[in-house]
């Protein structure tokens, strides 16, 4: 371990050029594949246009007008996880100890789980594949949506070692 503080410095996420948001920047690093990052931009740009398409049908009859990108950050939303589970190693036995979730960890494992979910699909195009997901995450349900309720279950059920998360930060 050094001796003095490191310094490190983050390096900022250039943001899509398409929307201008560095959180769609992250999201189109996370699904991009061996360096491509020209086909990762257009199955995500391809997979809003098919989710506007889709849930404009949709919100048709309910009268409210969203677009893919608003549909996208609330389905993001709603697979972020609130508490995860951290291996600790305590007195010589190893505990499951759930954590609540810091912002930028959050919204990074929703973003990892929803690429995941769509990639898990068989049978469709990807740009299919991840509006389709999009569009199960939006309305709670899915293979996404499912992670996030098994973490959460999970850290329910070790909520007894919830005390053992201050030793964590050592």
């Amino acid at each position: 371990m050094p001796r003095k503080a490191r310094s490190y410095t983050k390096t900022p996420i250039k943001p899509d050029p398409k929307f201008g948001n560095a959180r769609y920047g992250k999201f189109i690093n996370y699904l991009m594949e061996r360096g491509k990052k020209s086909v990762a931009q257009k199955i995500f740009y391809m997979a809003i246009d098919e989710v506007g398409k889709k849930m404009e049908s949709q919100n048709s009859t309910s009268g409210q007008k969203m677009t893919g990108v608003q549909i996208f950050d609330l389905a993001l939303k709603n697979v972020s996880p609130m508490v995860e589970i951290k291996s600790r190693r305590i007195g010589g036995a190893n505990y499951q100890v759930p954590m609540e979730v810091v912002e930028p960890r959050k919204t990074a494992l929703g973003m990892k789980w929803l690429i995941a979910a769509a990639r898990a699909r068989k049978g469709a195009p990807m740009h299919l594949k991840l509006s389709s997901e999009i569009i199960d995450a939006y309305n709670k349900m899915g293979a996404a949506i499912k992670k996030r309720e098994d973490t959460h279950r999970m850290a329910e059920a070790n909520k007894a070692f919830a005390h053992f998360a201050r030793f964590s930060r050592r």
